[in-house]
């Protein structure tokens, strides 16, 4: 049996084209809301790997220079505790455990 097209009236013709372009133009949309979707997922999941990985590197510098800071403190000088300290000019030297 087949189907002759040119006995469909235009009207008919028209909404059924109509239909058809509306549902193209519908998974456009959806696909496209999609993917963007899956674009800010993965930007975000880049931002939060990035920002962990900095805060943990700032965190790391932190804990690396305050065990360098403890054990500065706990090494003892040597030398005679009476003698003064000699000076570069007018400012005396200063030691790292005394700042």
């Amino acid at each position: 049996m087949q189907f002759d097209l040119s006995a469909v009236e235009t009207g008919t013709m028209v909404v059924i084209g109509t239909l058809v372009f509306g549902l193209v133009i519908g998974l456009f949309m959806m696909v496209s809301a999609f993917v963007a979707m899956a674009l800010v997922g993965l930007g975000r999941l880049t931002w939060v790997l990035a920002a962990g990985a900095v805060t943990g590197l700032v965190h790391g510098i932190n804990h690396g220079w305050d065990r360098l800071v403890r054990h500065a403190k706990a090494v003892e000088l040597s030398g005679d505790p009476g003698q003064a300290a000699p000076s570069t000019g007018t400012y005396p030297r200063v030691v790292l455990r005394d700042s």
